[in-house]
């Protein structure tokens, strides 16, 4: 099976976890700094902090902006859950905006509607998560300023999108942010095995998101109400939680970090093959937003339209063919919990019709041209199996 996607682990990446394995220090030491510092000098950031998993830092963001029983967050319907989980971790509700249908990501045409609307209604979020879908951004420079004319805060899901650019900047600077998540999933275009980081660029975020991050505790003598009892002494001044990422998860990304440039590098010359092998097939390939250099996560085509018997054949067809195809993602807001908090089909037409036709076919830096080959041949023979 040609999986959609998977790891590249060096002797370089083993040799990095070995030597913390070997160290005095396998949970919090020297290496989680090392780590941050690396991130948020590669991607222009003042602040980043490591964390157990990008669900942890998504939490962690929209706590830090306050956000609450009473408030809403807005996201998008095509993604993983995590991204409008994280608010009702909070107490918060949740909102979708549609998707543009050449990019995948949140359409900027349907935010500035949905914000008027809401506007009217007094109702505006509290904070915009919008998604990077596939690892292309979406169209920041105008979600950023609807929502900064309206004091909404906004968080880059950019779970998809390390070493990626938007407007020729590194994704995660928080040009047009207030935080930016990264996954680090093995899945992902670098990897801790599992692990996350949410960058910024400003300082009080960055203090409240590594309280979260440990429990709310601290030994900052600061940030404590009564002087200290020694130098064994700490306080928890909030709630937190254990969202810690470890030195081996640490030194695993900091090693791989190394060769980021080139794994997004290979996505995208794969990409750019797998545009021209498919040109002649019934199929669409992703839609390139111009601002956007993508870190291509995924590769995702579509079938001319929307048939679910043909959908499913074509993916079943392409399983048994020994392509290990995926579909990122079912549409959140049609999820049996977000159902029953009042969403329903229809809702989101434009993700709801992603969803029947969009299929994630393999990409990742060890794939080779020959399995590419192999990929296009057994869509082109599934496609020509499948019914009208």
């Amino acid at each position: 099976m040609i999986p959609y996607g998977r790891q590249d682990i060096s002797e370089a990446d083993i040799d990095a976890v070995v030597d913390v394995l070997r160290s005095d220090f396998l949970t919090q030491g020297p290496v989680i700094p090392k780590f941050e510092n690396a991130i948020a000098s590669r991607v222009g950031a003042s602040h980043a902090l490591a964390m157990n998993s990008a669900t942890s830092a998504l939490h962690a963001a929209v706590a830090a902006l306050g956000v609450g029983p009473g408030d809403v967050v807005w996201t998008s319907p095509i993604t993983f859950v995590a991204s409008a989980n994280c608010a009702r971790y909070c107490g918060a509700d949740v909102e979708f905006v549609d998707i543009d249908t050449e990019t995948f990501n949140m359409c900027v045409e349907g935010l500035e509607k949905k914000l008027a609307k809401a506007k009217a209604q007094k109702c505006l979020p509290k904070v915009v998560i919008p998604v990077h879908m596939a690892g292309q951004s979406p169209d920041m420079e105008p979600i950023h300023a609807l929502c900064s004319r309206e004091g909404i805060s906004v968080v880059e899901d950019a779970s998809h999108s390390i070493g990626a650019q938007y407007d020729g900047k590194p994704v995660g600077t928080c040009a047009y942010s207030d935080i930016t998540v990264f996954s680090f999933h093995p899945v992902k275009i670098i990897t801790t095995a599992e692990g996350g980081v949410a960058t910024t660029n400003a300082p009080e975020l960055a203090a409240r998101m590594d309280l979260f991050r440990s429990h709310g505790i601290t030994r900052q003598a600061e940030l404590m109400d009564a002087p200290s009892h020694g130098p064994w002494y700490y306080q928890q001044v909030s709630l937190g939680w254990n969202y810690r990422m470890t030195d081996v998860q640490a030194a695993l990304g900091l090693s791989q970090l190394d060769r980021l440039d080139t794994f997004v590098e290979v996505r995208n010359r794969l990409a750019a093959r797998y545009d021209a092998l498919l040109a002649d097939l019934p199929v669409i390939v992703p839609g390139r937003l111009p601002e956007a250099y993508s870190s291509f996560h995924l590769y995702i085509v579509r079938l001319p339209q929307a048939n679910a018997a043909r959908h499913r054949h074509v993916f079943e067809a392409m399983r048994a063919g020994g392509i290990g195809v995926n579909l990122h993602y079912i549409p959140v807001h049609l999820q049996p919990y977000y159902a029953a908090q009042g969403f329903s089909v229809g809702d989101f037409p434009n993700a709801e019709e992603y969803y029947q036709r969009a299929i994630s076919i393999p990409l990742h830096p060890n794939l080779t041209e020959a399995e590419q080959d192999k990929v296009v041949l057994t869509l082109k023979q599934a496609l020509a199996q499948a019914a009208p």
